[in-house]
């Protein structure tokens, strides 16, 4: 294999168990975390002194370690990861993997040689991402897993056109995340658990009910509609790597070691090129976790196969179907396979059905005790004891969910003994007759950078045969089995014809290694202990150094007044012609995020001149290769400003128009602040929902405060995913080309466990987006975001009529300007919404949940 142009396969690791299995089985490079700042803290991870202890070990192996801080930071996390960034630049970490791009300005400033990698919760999707990622310093970019094969082709050509060569990596296998990492607000909105924390609840996992134009749609047997089937790629890796994909990643940090060992073999023997068995492949990887595989959205969108909706946890391959239940607990099945005892196996019973939000009971057990039949046919008893087996009809699917035997074969694998790798030796030998030989070593060097040489006790004579040529050369002073050192390059500088004895050769390579030994050079890959630098960093003055870059802003900020300001943003025209009128009062400007971009030009006319920052337009939140044309009407419609999303719209938009950046930027720290200001000029940016609000006025304390905007109501977006719910359950067709768009004919809603109804909308590139069903409203902390320097507050509606749309403006309206109390504001509130309203992140008193680490 030639390594230096085939693909990297990257391993996950959640503790040392796995990461030896990752090693063992073929990873040519492993990421993990510590105790803090990574995307996985339900992994038990490593600690961070353990940092030196792990890179050498992998580093004597050959393998690369690759350390995740793939979250957002706080502002008064900084200085907190200022450490971290030290240790693992000291440890000799090969890379960091980051979200976060102020960290990214952090590393560049503290550790300017510690290489960073762009990660999937940057939600990059196209060459301008790449480019901004590039730009904030990182050397690789992991891409979001919606891309097909096709866009990849595309992004490849887009960045050869920027003469931009940045290795891609993507993932080839694991859970798939039905939201675009790092644009799912599901956790923080419902629970205060932020998934670009690392503190995800799964809720994509769990069953919906789909309510269309107000009635439960009977969806049969489907029921968790949120919850995709685990990407395997295997199919597809001779793909992957005719298009330059340098590294393919693995996902499961929270997998324990079998999994890691098992998925990792599968995809070194498919990268080997080894002839493997198609079945016995697809049937390792079910086995170690699936939900069932696909290749997830690299063959194109395929929205109906994506999500089958039957099951959202781990059942293994289906092996057959059940024939009949027949007395004394004997089970009659169809299998594809012989089961054997001990073999784990559940069923799905069909007796609580009248509820859609109930799933099946399953029914398993162990088999017993098993019989051939005629026809294929197979008779077992699962257990142990007595199991419940009514429910059962035939026809129900049979899942083979453990084997003892797959266990015990993989357990062996995760826990072989990986040996380090023989450290080279340069070694450079002279001589002339009548003169001492000399072995001289060249690399590696002394660590005090002494010379290390070792002369002959007899000068060298003329030879009566055989000379010391370099086959024989090579032979005696290759001698060093053993030893953890190898013979990798010799030099020589002989005359000919030369002799020596062997025995002296000997004698001279076992000194060469003892002076080696005694001048502290071992084979063993050298620890480096996090307080081994002679040269101890202050982090805290270069941090606050960064920081100062804020003051030009707050500096330069255009003289503005203190009253407070409301921007609108409105989704529909209904909504915008609602607020025609209101041009007195804190209303500022009306953003419109409309779907069909034929109504911007009609927006743009209807709010031409009515409030002092005019009609400002919003576009996508994702961009694809290919996609960048949706951008274009944004530009044709002459809006007075632009609420830029992503990459391709900060190149496309900043430059025509005032541009305020929308919390899917995800500005979570002053430094992620300074990156936008510096990079692309913004006029403001909409601070990160996962910010509580004891957060937000750290930021808004270390920052210019007429730079952020507040949003202080929404029906929060919770998961904005490619996945489309419209063609999948309400239609036959598999992609926007065939499905006949029902989203523009029904009204739909996910009704979750505990009843509310959350709203779904498509854009244009028929993404969709679940919103909160209820609204989240921070007029609470008004008191508190006004007296810290806040005067930019916004409001964004949903699905409000043009009544609800005044009411509602001018209710909050009435608020900022200190007219009405913002406790009266949450009783109407309360009132006027079905299920009423939510404080969420932004309640008071709810506690700065940072995450502490130490070193």
């Amino acid at each position: 294999m030639n390594t230096s142009s085939f693909p990297e396969l990257l391993s996950p690791a959640g503790d040392w168990k796995a990461l030896r299995a990752a090693v063992s089985n073929g990873a040519d490079a492993v990421y993990f975390g510590v105790e803090a700042f990574n995307a996985r803290l339900r992994a038990e991870n490593f600690q961070l002194v353990e940092l030196p202890e792990i890179m050498a070990w992998l580093h004597a192996r050959g393998v690369k370690g690759f350390l995740t801080v793939n979250v957002l930071l706080f502002g008064d996390e900084l200085e907190q990861a200022a450490p971290l960034l030290l240790a693992a630049d000291r440890a000799g970490v090969d890379a960091l993997i980051v979200q976060d791009l102020g960290l990214c300005l952090l590393a560049k400033a503290l550790v300017p040689t510690l290489s960073l990698h762009a990660s999937t919760q940057m939600s990059i999707t196209s060459a301008a991402g790449v480019a901004q990622a590039a730009a904030a310093g990182c050397e690789r970019v992991v891409l979001a897993r919606e891309l097909a094969l096709r866009d990849l082709e595309r992004l490849q050509n887009q960045l050869k056109e920027r003469s931009l060569a940045i290795p891609l990596e993507v993932f080839v296998h694991g859970a798939l995340c039905v939201a675009y990492s790092g644009q799912c607000l599901t956790s923080e909105s419902l629970g205060q658990r932020s998934a670009n924390r690392g503190e995800c609840a799964q809720a994509c996992r769990l069953p919906y009910e789909l309510v269309v134009d107000g009635e439960s749609l009977d969806l049969g047997d489907q029921r968790y509609l949120l919850s995709p089937q685990d990407l395997a790629a295997w199919p597809l890796l001779a793909d992957l790597v005719k298009l330059g994909i340098r590294s393919f990643k693995i996902e499961g940090r929270l997998k324990d070691p079998t999994y890691v060992a098992s998925v990792t073999d599968a995809y070194r023997r498919s990268l080997d090129g080894l002839v493997c068995d198609l079945a016995e492949i697809q049937r390792q990887l079910e086995l170690g976790f699936s939900r069932g595989l696909s290749t997830g959205w690299l063959r194109g969108i395929d929205h109906r196969a994506l999500v089958h909706g039957r099951w959202s946890k781990k059942r293994g391959p289906v092996i057959g179907e059940l024939v009949r239940v027949e007395s004394k607990g004997w089970l009659v099945l169809q299998c594809t396979e012989s089961p054997r005892n001990g073999q784990g196996l559940v069923l799905e019973a069909t007796d609580r059905q009248d509820d859609p939000l109930t799933p099946p009971r399953e029914i398993g057990g162990r088999v017993m005790e098993v019989k051939a039949m005629e026809r294929g046919l197979v008779r077992l008893r699962i257990g142990p004891g007595r199991v419940d087996l009514s429910g059962l009809r035939s026809g129900s699917s049979v899942w083979l969910t453990s084997d003892p035997q797959w266990q015990s074969t993989w357990q062996r694998r995760s826990e072989r003994v990986v040996s380090p790798l023989e450290r080279g030796l340069h070694i450079r030998v002279s001589g002339q007759i009548g003169e001492v030989l000399e072995l001289e070593l060249i690399e590696p060097v002394l660590p005090g950078g002494e010379c290390c040489s070792v002369t002959s006790q007899a000068v060298l004579e003329p030879a009566r045969d055989h000379g010391l040529d370099r086959e024989r050369l090579v032979a005696q002073l290759g001698r060093l089995g053993g030893t953890g050192w190898c013979l990798e390059h010799l030099e020589t500088n002989l005359g000919s014809g030369l002799f020596l004895p062997v025995a002296e050769l000997n004698r001279m390579r076992r000194s060469l290694l003892q002076q080696m030994a005694d001048g502290g050079l071992t084979a063993a890959f050298q620890q480096v202990g996090l307080e081994a630098s002679s040269e101890r960093v202050d982090p805290q003055p270069i941090v606050a150094a960064t920081l100062e870059r804020l003051a030009d802003w707050r500096d330069s900020a255009q003289p503005q007044s203190k009253s407070p300001s409301l921007v609108v943003l409105v989704r529909s025209l209904e909504q915008l012609r609602a607020l025609q009128d209101m041009g007195d009062g804190p209303m500022t400007s009306v953003i419109a995020d409309l779907e069909h971009p034929k109504d911007l030009k009609e927006a743009v006319a209807i709010g031409r001149g009515c409030w002092p920052d005019g009609i400002w337009l919003a576009g996508p939140r994702i961009t694809r290769p290919g996609e960048r044309w949706m951008l274009e009407p944004l530009l044709k419609a002459k809006a007075d400003g632009y609420l830029v999303r992503n990459a391709d719209q900060l190149e496309l938009l900043t430059g025509q128009a005032p541009c305020a950046g929308d919390f899917t930027l995800n500005v979570a720290n002053p430094l992620s602040l300074l990156w936008f200001l510096e990079t692309w000029g913004l006029d403001r940016v909409t601070a990160s929902c996962d910010l509580n609000l004891s957060q937000l006025l750290d930021l808004v304390q270390a920052s210019p405060p007429e730079r952020i905007e507040v949003v202080l109501h929404q029906h929060m977006p919770l998961f904005h995913m490619e996945h489309c719910l419209f063609c999948s359950f309400l239609s036959e067709g598999h992609d926007h080309t065939d499905c006949g768009r029902p989203c523009e004919q029904h009204t739909v809603m996910l009704r979750d466990r505990s009843g509310v109804e959350h709203p779904l909308k498509a854009d244009l590139g028929c993404r969709n987006t679940l919103f909160n069903g209820k609204p989240q409203t921070g007029v609470e902390a008004l008191s508190a975001l006004r007296h810290a320097g806040i005067h930019r507050y916004r409001l964004d509606l949903l699905d409000e009529g043009a009544e609800a749309t005044l009411r509602r403006v001018q209710l909050y309206s009435e608020t900022i300007l200190g007219r009405t109390l913002s406790a009266d504001v949450w009783r109407r509130e309360q009132i006027d919404h079905k299920l009423g309203v939510t404080r969420g992140s932004l309640r008071i008193g709810r506690e700065n949940q940072a995450l502490q680490v130490s070193c």
